[in-house]
């Protein structure tokens, strides 16, 4: 499959009106291409590329299969423009094209199987405080992508994402007390990662 490259130092998508769309230049980009203008649409992958990445990368293990979701994402991306009314930040709705794209991927590939032993599920600690707070951006995210698939995904969904419990249950097809034993398991084996860097 043939891959665009992207410029990390262009200018970035507006997102000061995000409440009402974007500006009339944003506005000519996206019409443009949604009339299938190849110009058009290499400018929004240049924009958006930088910013998406970095989400495919959170949820997947690898570079390479980040990479590929985010050619999926832009392909599914240009196939519903049409559905973008213009209300709302586009920014916002495109990541959440990206997201569902690395769910997508993560579901066939069966990293994402959420059958937890209640038992083990019951002995965790409830709403434990980490130290995750005396990390850096870059620390943090290096040891999120450490983490087993199934917990990342939970992870990432709630503590980035800003999803409920409720909502993670739904997207994923799981019980919500499986999302929060997820979640738990998560903070706790980057609690065990953070120290174990801090030796």
């Amino acid at each position: 499959m043939k891959r665009f490259q992207w410029n990390l130092h262009l200018i970035t998508w507006n997102t000061e009106n995000s409440g009402d769309g974007g500006t009339p230049e944003e506005e000519r980009l996206l019409e443009a291409c949604r009339k299938g203008d190849r110009i058009a649409q290499k400018q929004l992958f240049d924009l958006l590329a930088p910013k998406m990445y970095p989400i495919c990368l959170r949820y997947m293990s690898t570079r390479e299969s980040a990479q590929d979701v985010l050619q999926e994402g832009f392909i599914t991306l240009f196939s519903k423009l049409d559905a973008y009314s213009g209300k709302g930040s586009f920014e916002g709705w495109a990541r959440k094209i990206f997201v569902n794209t690395a769910l997508m991927q993560l579901r066939k590939t069966d990293a994402i199987k959420m059958s937890d032993d209640i038992e083990e599920a019951r002995s965790l600690a409830s709403e434990a405080v980490t130290p995750v707070q005396n990390l850096g951006y870059k620390e943090l995210m290096a040891l999120i992508g450490k983490l087993p698939a199934s917990l990342k995904t939970v992870f990432n969904l709630f503590v980035i994402e800003g999803y409920t419990h409720k909502d993670i249950a739904e997207i994923l097809g799981v019980e919500e007390a499986t999302s929060r034993s997820k979640l738990q398991r998560a903070r706790v084996r980057l609690q065990e990662l953070i120290k174990e860097m801090n030796k």
